[in-house]
């Protein structure tokens, strides 16, 4: 009687480790804390609490996914009018001025400068692809 009390007391006691353990253990693949909830995400202080998280252009159509809301190119959202759509970047209008919200804020599209701006060493262009090339069929002449 004496040897099964002692293994029910084992028994409980590895149970209550387990369950230590896994609490202590976080999941890998679970996303930081600022993107679990579209309510949750910080709002900037230069754009008034509007966040820019999506822009959709079709054929027919432009719109933006800002601070969670679906707006349409024209519509009112919050007091303010959404009068452009661009690739990264829209504009509101409200109380005669204008806001720009930003899809990337913080980074500036550039035009590709040369290799000697930035540090790399010239090399001819078509040099690496050329010893790559295989021969295709000759035309005629």
């Amino acid at each position: 009687m004496r040897a099964h009390a002692s293994i029910w007391i084992l028994t409980l006691g590895l149970a209550g480790v387990q369950a230590v353990c896994a609490q202590v253990l976080s999941d890998p693949t679970r996303p930081p804390a600022a993107f679990q909830s579209v309510g949750q995400l910080p709002a900037g202080p230069d754009r008034g609490g509007l966040i820019l998280q999506s822009v959709l252009i079709s054929s027919d159509s432009r719109s933006a996914i800002i601070s969670g809301q679906h707006v349409m190119l024209g519509e009112k959202f919050r007091g303010v009018r959404l009068v452009r759509v661009a690739e990264t970047e829209v504009v509101l209008l409200g109380g005669g001025t204008s806001r720009t919200l930003k899809l990337f804020p913080g980074v500036e599209k550039r035009p590709a400068g040369s290799t000697r701006e930035i540090g790399l060493p010239e090399t001819p262009r078509n040099a690496r692809t050329s010893a790559h090339r295989t021969p295709g069929p000759r035309r005629p002449r």
